[in-house]
């Protein structure tokens, strides 16, 4: 277990993550058709050369979902109990094939549960490609164990 119990997030502290994912086409692929997603824009390259991006796009709902993975180790393994909410999402820039996303989390606020058992941790997910471009954005909130519970 690496992640952090609840005494060990300290607010406004910015942690970088070391792991990185370049992202494949296959792994776009699987990830739309697992959740059913038949967007062209992310699957039909004939179709996403007419756009304004001139090519496929990786769906979003993928880039979020990795930005979370990437965050993990070093926020919640091993202690977190459930992600409260995601708030905020926004995609400002495209993700594309071949693109590798890194991940920074600011951790925004702490509180205890109200019976006092438990903390509640607020943090900005910002998720960037190698050439440093914000691709996804967000709040992710998380209940987390105590270091004494």
């Amino acid at each position: 277990m690496s992640g952090l119990y609840y005494e060990g997030f300290t607010e406004g502290e910015t942690i970088e993550h070391d792991r990185r994912r370049t992202v494949s086409e296959s792994d776009n692929q699987r990830f739309c058709d697992l959740t059913m997603n038949q967007q062209p824009l992310h699957l039909d390259a004939d179709f996403a050369a007419e756009t304004t991006f001139g090519e496929r796009v990786v769906n979003g709902l993928y880039t979020m979902s990795l930005a979370v993975g990437l965050t993990i180790p070093e926020t919640t393994d091993g202690t977190i109990v459930a992600n409260l909410g995601y708030d905020g999402v926004e995609h400002p820039n495209p993700v594309f094939h071949g693109d590798t996303i890194r991940a920074e989390t600011t951790v925004l606020e702490t509180r205890l549960t109200s019976d006092g058992d438990r903390g509640v941790v607020t943090m900005q997910v910002d998720a960037y490609t190698g050439e440093d471009t914000l691709v996804c954005t967000f709040e992710r909130t998380a209940l987390v164990e105590r270091a004494d519970g």
